[in-house]
Parts: C-alpha cells; structure tokens; sequence
C-alpha cells in the first residue's frame, strides 16, 4: 500500500476543503476502500476519515416524518435502529446482508452507494423507497434520487469535492411495503448474482396506486424495471400478476455473463426474485398471495 496522509476532520466543512486536496479519498468504513488500497486498485495521497463528524453517523427522525441517515452511520446502527427497523424494515434487512457482522459494524449505506458496485445489497431497497441523497460540495448543497447517484461500476455523479453527506428517507406511505431479495451461492457473506427489491402502495380499492422496482447484478449500474413497474399499476395483486411482472423486470434487465453466472441464468433469477419480493410486498401488507 502507498503512503498517503490521513486527515480526520470534525466539521462537513472541514471535509470539503480536505477533499478538494489531489487524489483525495473519503473513508467511511473503509471495507471496500482499504482491501482497493492494499491491492492497488484505487490509488490515494490523503484519506479523509469522516466517522468523526457527528452529522455523518447520525440517524435522525425529522419534523415531517423523514428519516435522516448519516451517510457514515455503520450498517449495524441502521439495522438496529428502532424506527428504521418498524418503518422501512426492507433497509434494516438490506442493512443486514452487507458482509458479515464484523463488515457490518464498519460499513455504511453510504460507502454502499459511493462504491458504485452494481451488487450492492444496501441500494435497491433504498431505490425503492425513493430515498434521497444529500450531498454537499464547494459550490453548496444538493439533494437527488439515490439512483441518479450510479454512473459506471465504481463511478458515481459526484463531482470532485463533493461529499456524500446523508440518506433521506422519506415518510412512509399509507398502505405501503418494501422488500429486497438476492440470490447467493451461500447464505451469507457472498455477493449477489443477482437481486431485486420492490415496493408497493395499495389503494383504497386494493388495487396497486405504485410500484418500483430495483434490480441489482444485472446491469452496470443498479436500475429500475420499467416496463413491470407500469405493468403492476392499476392492478389487483395476485400471483399471476406477480410472476408476469417478474417476466418483464427480467426483459428491463441488462445482465452479462461472467464466472458467476450466465446472462440467462441472471434474467431467470430476476424473474423469480422479482416474483417472491413482490409476493413478500403482498404478504406485509397483509394478502396471502403465492408464486411459484
């Protein structure tokens, strides 16, 4: 590994001034930063450690019923948290799948996103919920879509000085549920071959006013489903639905083959996972509906 300076500053301030520093590195958990540093795989003169700015590790319940992640809180602390836990349970759960505990407890949702890997376990639930992402930089403050964040593999939207500051989840709708489902050669610690979230908000009918749909492993970037997303609305949720919706999220996806798997076997992965998450949708909003 090469020698670099490491900065901790205490302020979000602070960290946009050390981040505009040359070849500069914003470390969080630093699970997926340090085994790219030792391997020589992402190079850095001067790591900026922001576990120290309070702001960026808090998990705060806002005035209108939002829910503000700190962009560094561990993913322990989000799957712990008691609101998160009872509001946006497909977070906590997502939070869960990142590593295993030791991982968990250093890691963070937004390094998750800042990685930019198309696997990422902690990004289509939050796609999902139209969570947002606050960022600050030397030209001010921002906000955007969670997804607008992905460009490339490894590559996101951020300009350069620009940080990552906070997740905001926005308040829970009515008659609404999330989830997120993955498929791993083992149970645990694995990275997805392929995965999909999916939300739903019931009318008053019990027809379906909304849906989304997030697929992670099968495109360069974690994306939405589109075409099955239009599909579901206005529907009443039953498990031919489901399994059809699953069909068409398996035609948005862009999938490629590698040692992990073929593009085939990922589109029939997506198919499936796509069908369970949304009977698991179904489930919590209390319809017993089943899919193969």
């Amino acid at each position: 590994m090469q020698d670099f300076v490491y900065e901790r500053p205490e302020t979000i301030a602070e960290d946009i001034v050390a981040l505009r520093a040359d070849d500069a590195r914003a470390l969080a958990g630093g699970t997926d930063l340090v085994p790219q540093l030792r391997e020589g795989r992402r190079l850095a003169a001067r790591i900026v450690d922001l576990k120290h700015i309070p702001e960026m590790t808090a998990i705060t319940l806002l005035p209108d019923g939002s829910v503000s992640i700190g962009a560094a809180a561990t993913a322990t602390a989000v799957a712990r948290h008691s609101a998160i836990v009872a509001r946006y349970p497909s977070i906590a759960e997502s939070a869960q799948l990142i590593g295993g505990v030791q991982v968990q407890n250093r890691a963070s949702l937004g390094g998750n996103i800042c990685n930019a890997a198309p696997s990422a376990d902690g990004v289509p639930a939050l796609i999902c919920h139209d969570a947002r992402a606050v960022i600050a930089g030397p030209e001010g403050a921002r906000e955007l879509p969670v997804e607008a964040i992905f460009r490339a593999p490894g590559r996101t939207s951020l300009a350069a000085g620009e940080l990552l500051v906070a997740i905001r989840l926005p308040p829970v709708a009515p008659n609404s549920a999330g989830t997120y489902r993955r498929f791993t050669p083992r149970r645990e610690m694995d990275i997805a071959v392929a995965g999909a979230g999916a939300w739903l908000r019931l009318g008053e009918a019990g027809t379906i006013v909304e849906a989304r749909l997030a697929l992670a492993s099968v495109a360069p970037t974690p994306i939405r489903a589109p075409t099955a997303e239009r599909m579901l609305v206005g529907e009443r949720p039953s498990g031919t639905l489901f399994e059809e919706a699953g069909r068409l999220a398996a035609k948005d996806a862009r999938p490629i083959s590698d040692t992990r798997g073929s593009a085939v076997y990922r589109g029939t992965l997506v198919a499936v996972l796509t069908a369970r998450a949304l009977a698991e949708c179904g489930r919590r909003l209390g319809l017993e509906v089943a899919v193969a």
